[in-house]
């Protein structure tokens, strides 16, 4: 807190975050405040390349982090938030008195520390922190302000520089080993891992066969219910459970009788007119508690599990809420309520459901994990008194109110009372003809007392669905041991097991959590991260890894082991929790983990010592003996081994693996389909007869296109190149001559390298076509372009209909068009690709247009192509409002001018960073 405190007159300056925030906490404040935002961070960590010349060649100028300073941050406030700290200045001056209202947690009292070290006030300073953006809300941290937690700003700060050195180590060895533009990152790459550690289960996953019977049962009275097949002569009948991921039955401890077809129909066959009777009738109580109040985490998952929403998606509209006003804080991983939300949720269900659905005490939640601390309460309706979601229907976007709904019952049904039932259990029995005896069994569970179940009932993941019963209300008949019971429509079913079901987001979320990595507020920009880098696409809702992933993990397997270690991730998240509690230094524990000490190795040491990194193996993974994937610059594909004795320069056999291609779904077979339907990458198509090169169309990148061949030339074709073919026109040639540049074309769409003949190829190569001149004698020119093809005349060029209209087009029908007033785009006016219904933001409709990039998602606001890897198919709602959502954020694209290059310098010395009062002695932090 500053040491000078200056008496003034002028109002409470009150700064948030968000700007979205300011019109409602104002209106509750009143007279004597100006609220206004710091609209996030103001300042962060520059890239090194950013930083002042002075500063590149010092400690600082790897990470932008002293390092021989105690990790000392050199600070930047972001250029765009210059004018945004100019104004706070300003009515700062103003003020008497500042309050720091960022968010509850570790990144809101960052951004509070920078606000303080930046504005620099000389008035009395106070830290306000509220959960509920509501009266009673900011009533309660009015009453309760406090000084700024420096522990906290610590831990967020460790975070941060942790952060920076993970990725800014790590990153440039994937760069040179695997490909450009990928990045490490402490929980980024560990959750990649999970993914892609189910993935080669599934791969190596072998399925197995068996067989059951289920069977329809019926009382002499004609009540009926199904049973299933559980034991043929005391021997338990061997179901999906009993197998391993490699297809073979587990050890069991009791007898196991593993049907097969033959077997199971013979059974059936035998079973024919057979009396079967009750063997066992079992009953056992049930009770279900309902689930504790949402906290992040448990929010993204239901809403993925429910809503079908991305756990982006979902903070987006959580944050929308929050600020106005209708939830509490959406970080957190606390499942406590106050005592005001709890009298407000018991008072709801008594109103709604009965006081039967109330317990006599209210119920009290206490989270997991003991680092719970982020924010106070877990998230729930705002108030002291929930508005129930018919109250704010009205008021809330689509979208909005399904989100806000979710959470009211959540809360509601946490107080209510335990579901009540029984669960029973029968067993019958039949001899069959060939004297087997075969027992069946049934179960259902019987609700008496719904409880909390009236008002909310938690979804589960495919995982778990598996194993749950999905009548879990089935009623089954009254029956007694040794009813007769009459068998009928007895049928054998075939099953196969399935390898582990992949991740959703929903359950990666989970998984991340259980292993106590990383922190709720992380996991939905993980997940986006992990997907914007092209590590992990979505099938349906599934997470599927690409085969990029597959390198990067393999090469952090084997070189950083510790670094993706779930154990010791969840280890660095303990550590900045002592920080946070002040019972860690930041600087010393800095310097474990990169320098390390005599026991410990630090990252530092890893990485100056990898030694060679075999890029090619890391970039393959084996498929059979003798094809191997590869990961190559321009996407994955397969190679065929050699066979021995193989002419020296043989090329191996290639093929292109699909985009759409799961990586458990490359077998043998279907690396052969592919070799098989491999396209021709190479075709020679013939002697140009004017210049006598060889022409051949080819496979590339960016499409097929025809191209010609230029042969080295001897010393003596050298010595007698004329003039123009040498350097700077001397008429001494030089030891290698210019380069003469191959002409090329690309193909129709109406072409292929297997169909293109020479006569085509010599038309492409001979592209541009010059039709004439018009009456101020400028040349008119006719080719394809990368939109088309299209008729050039100085700098106005005109689209033409067709490719073949290129070598049909004549002088006259150019000028003609030449005639016409210039159109703004070619196309008529075409329907939708797909329809998406109305944003919860925009409002406006949602949908997929063609342009002439490919396809766009578009509000008739907002713009955003459609991902690429992404089928429109595959494209769903959800992805397209978050993709929007994700294009808003990020602004306009700025176009700048380039500066002259002899300013460059004096534009990089305005960036030099001045050092800022220290908030303490052992940690002193850097400003510009």
């Amino acid at each position: 807190m500053p040491a000078k405190v200056q008496e003034k007159t002028g109002k409470k300056l009150v700064i948030v975050e968000s700007p979205a925030k300011v019109k409602s906490i104002a209106k509750y404040l009143g007279e004597g405040f100006d609220v206004d935002a710091s609209v996030g961070h103001i300042r962060d960590l520059p890239q090194p390349s950013e930083l002042p010349t002075e500063l590149k060649k010092t400690s600082v100028g790897k990470f932008a982090v002293d390092l021989d300073n105690d990790f000392e941050p050199y600070y930047v406030v972001y250029p765009d938030k210059k004018k945004r700290v100019a104004e706070l200045k300003a009515k700062l001056k103003e003020a008497d008195e500042l309050y720091l209202a960022t968010d509850a947690d570790r990144e809101g009292e960052a951004i509070a520390w920078h606000l303080l070290q930046v504005l620099k006030p000389k008035v009395p300073v106070r830290r306000l922190a509220f959960t509920e953006i509501t009266k009673e809300g900011i009533a309660r941290a009015l009453e309760n302000m406090r000084e700024l937690d420096t522990d906290l700003v610590d831990a967020q700060e460790t975070r941060r520089v942790l952060d920076r050195l993970y990725g800014y180590e790590i990153s440039p060895v994937l760069w040179r080993k695997v490909a450009r533009g990928l990045s490490a990152g402490r929980v980024q790459s560990v959750a990649t891992r999970l993914v892609v550690e189910r993935e080669r289960e599934r791969m190596a996953f072998i399925s197995a066969g068996y067989w059951d019977i289920k069977g329809t049962f019926a009382t002499s009275n004609g009540e009926a219910f199904a049973a299933k097949l559980s034991a043929v002569d005391g021997a338990r009948v061997a179901s999906g459970r009993d197998f391993d991921d490699r297809g073979q039955l587990k050890t069991a401890r009791t007898a196991l009788t593993h049907l097969n077809q033959e077997a199971a129909e013979s059974l059936v066959a035998n079973l024919a007119n057979t009396d079967f009777a009750v063997t066992s009738v079992e009953d056992k109580p049930y009770t279900r508690r309902p689930a504790a109040p949402f906290t992040t985490s448990t929010l993204q998952q239901e809403a993925s599990r429910k809503l079908r929403w991305s756990s982006k998606l979902t903070m987006q509209i959580a944050q929308r809420l929050y600020e106005n006003g209708y939830i509490t804080y959406m970080r957190t991983d606390s499942v406590f309520l106050s005592n005001e939300a709890v009298s407000a949720a018991r008072k709801q269900a008594t109103e709604l459901y009965g006081a039967d659905a109330v317990p006599a005490k209210p119920r009290v939640y206490k989270a997991k994990s003991d680092a719970a601390q982020e924010a106070h309460e877990a998230i729930r309706p705002a108030g002291d008194m929930f508005r129930r979601p018919t109250d704010v229907r009205s008021s809330l976007s689509k979208d909005e109110y399904a989100l806000y709904e979710l959470i009211w019952k959540r809360t509601v049904a946490s107080q209510m009372a335990d579901a009540k039932g029984f669960t029973a259990t029968i067993k019958l029995a039949g001899t069959a003809s060939d004297a087997r005896v075969a027992e069946f069994s049934a179960s259902g569970t019987v609700i008496t007392f719904r409880g909390f179940l009236a008002a909310y009932e938690e979804g589960k993941d495919e995982s778990q669905a598996e194993n749950t019963d999905a009548n879990a209300e089935a009623r089954l008949p009254q029956l007694a041991v040794g009813q007769n019971l009459a068998g009928d429509e007895l049928t054998a079913l075939g099953h196969e097991t399935t390898p582990p079901a992949r991740y959703t987001e929903a359950s990666i979320v989970a998984e991340l959590e259980k292993r106590e990595i990383g922190r709720p507020s992380t996991y939905a920009p993980t997940i986006s991260t992990i997907m914007d880098r092209g590590y992990v696409t979505k099938r349906g809702g599934a997470l599927v890894p690409s085969w990029i992933a597959f390198s990067v993990i393999r090469l952090l397997e084997e070189h950083f082991a510790k670094y993706v270690d779930y154990d010791f991730t969840a280890r660095l998240e303990d550590d900045l929790d002592e920080i946070a509690k002040g019972h860690r230094a930041r600087t010393d524990w800095l310097s474990l983990f990169y320098f390390g000490n005599d026991g410990v190795e630090g990252l530092k040491h890893v990485v100056d010592n990898l030694g060679d990194i075999d890029a090619r193996a890391i970039n393959s993974i084996r498929v059979t003996d003798d094809i191997t994937l590869r990961v190559g610059k321009f996407g994955p594909y397969l190679e065929r081994a050699l066979p021995e004795g193989a002419e020296e320069g043989t090329e191996p056999q290639r093929a292109n693996v699909p985009e759409d291609l799961a990586p458990d779904e490359l077998t043998a077979e279907k690396a052969e389909e592919l070799f098989a339907n491999s396209k021709v990458s190479e075709k020679e198509l013939g002697i140009d007869p004017e210049t006598g090169r060889k022409i051949v169309a080819k496979d590339g990148r960016y499409g097929a296109y025809v191209t010609e061949i230029i042969p080295e030339l001897t010393e003596e074709e050298i010595a007698a190149l004329p003039v123009e073919y040498y350097k700077n026109g001397k008429p001494k040639p030089p030891k290698k001559p210019a380069k003469i540049k191959p002409r090329t074309g690309s193909l129709f769409k109406s072409m292929s390298v297997e169909t293109v003949t020479l006569e085509d190829a010599l038309k492409l190569l001979s592209l541009p076509r010059v039709l004439g001149t018009d009456a101020e004698g400028e040349e008119i020119t006719v080719q394809n372009g990368r939109f088309g093809p299209y008729l050039k005349k100085g700098s106005d060029s005109r689209s033409i209909e067709s490719e073949e209209q290129i070598f049909t087009i004549t002088l006259d029908e150019a000028l003609e068009i030449y005639s016409q007033p210039k159109q703004r785009g070619r196309r008529a006016a075409v329907p939708p690709l797909a329809e998406f219904g109305v944003d919860p933001t925009s409002e406006k409709n949602i949908v997929v247009k063609d342009g002439r990039f490919g396809p766009y998602i578009t509000d008739g606001v907002t713009n955003i192509t459609v991902p690429r890897g992404t089928s429109l198919e595959e494209l769903t709602r959800e992805q397209a409002i978050e993709l929007l959502a994700d294009k808003r954020a990020r602004g306009p694209v700025k176009r700048t001018a380039k500066k002259p290059a002899a300013k460059k310098p004096a534009a990089k010395k305005a960036t030099t960073a001045k050092k800022a009062p220290a908030k303490k002695p052992a940690a002193k932090k850097t400003e510009k």
